[in-house]
């Protein structure tokens, strides 16, 4: 019984303790570099309208919580090369897009969804403008690769965050950072 009791009472003054408290958080510079691990894997799976794209980004741009809204904001400066009959069209591409972060326990990650696309713009042969006849497909790769992607994965091999993480957790998005908050 005196175990029991024990037991509870730390329990209860850990959840005390730790209400309210960012216990972690993360940046717009973490989530870019998580990104820039996972962009060889949007290299892969790249088509533009049936047509091999060789895809690659050049510059990537995170920002969390702009303007106090619970959004995370993605800026791509990218080239591609489109493979159409034996030929290479070189093609610059920069998009914009903000999306909605979520936490998924079973997968401790931070994923994005309801995705819109905010800005396209493309150069390509001569041709300036906005991907207006792409953009059905472009925010299919996009929010194709997004779903199966996390923008930032919790590093389970730290034994703080894998404690943290067989917990309920709550989200904040504050400007310029994720915060995750025990929900006891």
């Amino acid at each position: 019984m005196r175990i029991f009791l024990f037991v509870v009472t730390l329990l209860l003054t850990a959840c005390s303790s730790t209400q309210g408290i960012s216990v972690y958080s993360f940046t717009n510079s973490e989530v870019e570099s998580v990104l820039n691990q996972q962009l060889p894997k949007l290299k892969k799976e790249v088509s533009l309208m049936g047509l091999p794209v060789d895809f690659e980004v050049n510059s990537l741009q995170v920002n969390i919580g702009p303007d106090k809204r619970e959004v995370v904001v993605l800026g791509f400066d990218s080239n591609a090369k489109i493979n159409a009959l034996l030929f290479e069209y070189p093609v610059r591409l920069a998009l914009q897009i903000e999306g909605s972060p979520f936490y998924d326990s079973s997968k401790k990650a931070i994923f994005l969804r309801d995705i819109r696309l905010l800005y396209s713009s493309i150069d390509a042969g001569g041709f300036k403008g906005n991907l207006s006849l792409l953009n059905g497909e472009a925010m299919s790769v996009i929010n194709n690769f997004l779903a199966a992607n996390p923008v930032y994965k919790l590093d389970t091999s730290n034994p703080r965050v894998a404690l943290l993480s067989k917990i309920p957790l709550n989200m904040k998005i504050r400007e310029g950072k994720i915060e995750l908050i025990p929900s006891l």
